[in-house]
């Protein structure tokens, strides 16, 4: 299996993803293999670094470099409290960063995390 990559979103608007699922699906419909797709969206780019904050960020570097491990484990190699890194990794959890395994140990997933910001529309004057 190769390398999943999670691709952040921020101002696409919802119409472009039914398009992408649209594409896909019609894919399968001629019997193609597609690669999966992991992504998600913001609206803009407060809401995207409102989950993904520097200290998130470190968790998810700590989670790639050591592989699957526990909160604690987590929490004393970023040398942060544990109550801390416990709720930023259930966000990261709600927004596909990182997952738990079948023994209940946190992983960062993806080889790589890719962040496409669309900038407003200019307005008319």
């Amino acid at each position: 299996m190769s390398e999943r990559i999670l691709n952040v979103k921020v101002g696409e608007g919802i119409e472009t993803g039914l398009v992408h699922a649209a594409q896909v699906m019609e894919a399968l419909d001629r019997g193609e293999r597609v690669a999966p797709y992991f992504g998600v969206g913001f609206d803009d780019i407060s809401q995207m670094f409102a989950v993904f904050t520097p200290r998130r960020w470190d968790l998810l570097a700590a989670l790639r470099e050591g592989g699957p491990m526990t909160i604690a484990e987590l929490a004393r190699r970023v040398n942060r409290d544990y109550k801390n890194v416990h709720g930023d990794v259930e966000k990261l959890i709600e927004w596909l960063a990182v997952e738990k395994n079948e023994h209940g140990r946190v992983h960062a997933p993806y080889a790589e995390i890719v962040v496409d910001v669309r900038l407003p529309s200019r307005r008319a004057a």
